[in-house]
């Protein structure tokens, strides 16, 4: 969870009792569409098709993310294709008398607030869809990286299983090339007056810094499988381990200088991004250490010792990163030690101090040492975001069989709600 809620139970509408929910994945709030009068606005510019559809298809988006709190992710993830299948081919259509004529309307869910957003351009609807498309993917990636049986196994350790793992990787992959392609293809269509009116958000500096930390993310996950693998090396863990301080540096400085991280989800998200950023350089300096460590010069030693020694200082600092993150509006709480973050927690202390005892004749002043701390090696980062265009435009006359799918839903709904009468 980052600004947003990261797991959802299903509840019914009445009695929803607040709960801190927890977070492995940073994940966006969710907007969902506002009903409004679009038959009216659009009279005489579009074919009535087109107009149902329009209507059809946002209307269920709506109904089924507030019903579900985000939780239905496969049937979101369809009715947004498809809406963003008809507004491209609206687009492609060049159909430049909706422009002005009809108000598109968001609001927020997810954190008690119901902030609204309006309006009238073709291409900012597009943005607002993927947008949530996005938000979808990370919020998935988060749940499969929470089992459902948290307990998991008998000696209370937690188990995230391989597939779900690698699953999470594609997630945050196709997250990152969501958001890229928003920065990239949308946002260089809008002048900077329309910019600066944009949601935090959606600002340029906050997507790119979401996409760019999705992909340390998804290099996080890759370097808690290699622990796992008895078939990686040490220099295969260190190479993770150094792409990942790269990404977060990245994000990190993408994001730091910008307005909006004074406040909402851009200050949450620097510090989700800080915490990160710690865990992985104290990951990176812990496996170079045992690197160099594998050398037989005295400077080697000496070397290594300072890495772990690095390493352990960093380790304790992520952990008052980690809380500050948590703390930050909205309150979020920290999985439970587990996966890599967890052996490390327990071998960086015990080999700093092993190797220090062990070489600390080599050195003859500790701060000293520390302040030739070598650099970590530079590699090519391996992650890229996933490619993403629009869809081909859609046939509106396929708009019958999905007012049914809505009828169908309202029908449904609107018993629940007699039934609560």
């Amino acid at each position: 969870m980052g600004c947003a809620t990261s797991a959802y139970a299903v509840v019914g509408r009445k009695n929803k009792k607040r709960i801190i929910q927890e977070s492995v994945v940073f994940v966006l709030q969710f907007r969902v569409p506002v009903q409004s009068d679009l038959q009216r606005q659009l009279k005489g510019v579009a074919p009535k098709t087109t107009i149902d559809r329009l209507t059809c298809l946002r209307n269920q988006i709506q109904l089924v993310a507030e019903d579900t709190e985000g939780s239905a992710i496969s049937e979101l993830r369809t009715a947004l294709e498809e809406y963003l299948s008809l507004l491209n081919g609206l687009i492609k259509k060049k159909n430049d008398g909706m422009e002005g004529c009809v108000e598109f309307k968001w609001k927020t869910i997810g954190d008690g607030r119901r902030a609204e957003i309006c309006f009238t351009n073709l291409w900012m609807e597009i943005l607002t869809v993927i947008h949530m498309m996005a938000a979808l993917a990370l919020t998935e990636a988060n749940s499969l990286m929470i089992p459902k049986n948290c307990s998991a196994s008998g000696n209370g350790v937690r188990v995230v299983s391989t597939d779900s793992r690698r699953e999470a990787v594609d997630l945050l992959l196709k997250a990152s090339g969501y958001l890229e392609f928003c920065v990239r293809e949308i946002l260089a269509r809008f002048p900077p007056d329309i910019k600066s009116k944009l949601p935090d958000d959606m600002q340029e500096s906050v997507m790119q810094t979401l996409s760019i930390q999705a992909l340390g993310q998804g290099t996080e996950i890759q370097l808690g499988l290699a622990v796992d693998s008895q078939k990686a090396t040490l220099s295969v863990k260190r190479r993770l381990a150094c792409e990942q301080v790269i990404y977060f540096s990245q994000a990190y400085h993408c994001l730091s200088g910008c307005e909006v991280v004074s406040h909402g989800c851009a200050k949450k998200l620097l510090r989700f991004i800080y915490w990160k950023f710690l865990e992985a350089k104290a990951a990176a300096y812990y496996y170079h250490g045992l690197v160099t460590d594998k050398g037989t010069e005295p400077a080697c030693h000496v070397s290594a010792v300072c890495c772990f020694l690095a390493a352990a200082e960093i380790l304790g600092e992520s952990k008052k990163a980690c809380l500050s993150f948590c703390l930050a509006p909205p309150v979020t709480r920290a999985p439970p030690m587990w996966g890599v973050m967890k052996h490390l927690s327990q071998k960086i202390p015990e080999v700093a101090f092993r190797k220090s005892q062990m070489y600390g004749y080599l050195l003859e002043d500790e701060e000293k040492a520390m302040q030739c701390l070598p650099e970590l090696p530079d590699f090519q980062l391996s992650l890229r975001p996933d490619d993403f265009e629009l869809p081909e435009m859609e046939d509106v006359s396929s708009a019958g069989k999905q007012t049914h799918m809505l009828s169908e839903h309202l029908d449904y709904s609107e018993n629940d709600d007699d039934d609560e009468l």
